[in-house]
Parts: structure tokens; sequence; C-alpha cells
């Protein structure tokens, strides 16, 4: 199971558009708790939640919000998926580096 804590909070389809439209960058982590690249990828998403201040991360379960998936055209997991002013600004697929996931953050939020 991936971990919620006050960082990362894992969020449904109802309060996603609130979510996202809300806060200048949403960094939204598409997984699936069967996944093991997901559950790998899990502590690099909590740590850079921790570290990078002024910027909502969240999670969504593929299987509860598979029409959210859908929308985004979500195929392979984990998939994150960079929010700016409520638009895709940006995204990476498959388990990357806490670098990698934290320089395509901040080439969105220049």
């Amino acid at each position: 199971m991936v971990a919620n804590n006050d960082y990362a909070v894992e969020i449904s389809k109802k309060q996603f558009e609130n979510t996202i439209n809300q806060n200048e960058i949403v960094v939204a982590d598409f997984f699936a708790e069967w996944c093991m690249p997901c559950v790998m990828f899990s502590p690099v998403f909590e740590e850079l939640a921790q570290k990078l201040k002024g910027i909502k991360f969240i999670r969504i379960n593929v299987d509860e919000n598979s029409e959210l998936s859908g929308k985004f055209h979500v195929s392979s997991i984990p998939c994150v998926i960079i929010f700016k002013q409520g638009k895709e600004a940006g995204r990476t697929v498959g388990a990357v580096s806490a670098e990698v996931l934290e320089e395509k953050i901040k080439s969105v939020s220049k």
C-alpha cells in the first residue's frame, strides 16, 4: 500500500478539479497499489513533496479513478503529471529519480 502523508495526499476524482484549479502548481502521481514500480517510486515522490514548498503533491489511484486516468491518457504507471494553473504542463512516466522529477517540476514552475 502506498503511504499517505500530509505532503502527498491521495485524492478522488471529486476532489481533483478543485485541487488543480486552486493551486498554482500541482504534481499528481497516478499509481496503483499492485504496481511494483509505483511502490518503489513512492518514497521519491514523498521526499520531493516534503522538500518543495509551495507546490501541492497529490496521488490518484488509477484503479479507483479510471475516468481521470482515461481523461489524461495515463497508459503506464507510475505517471506523474504536473499541472500549472489547472492545465497539464509536464509529465514523466516510470519510476524516475528524485533529481529527474525535481528538474521537471522546476522547469514547469519558472
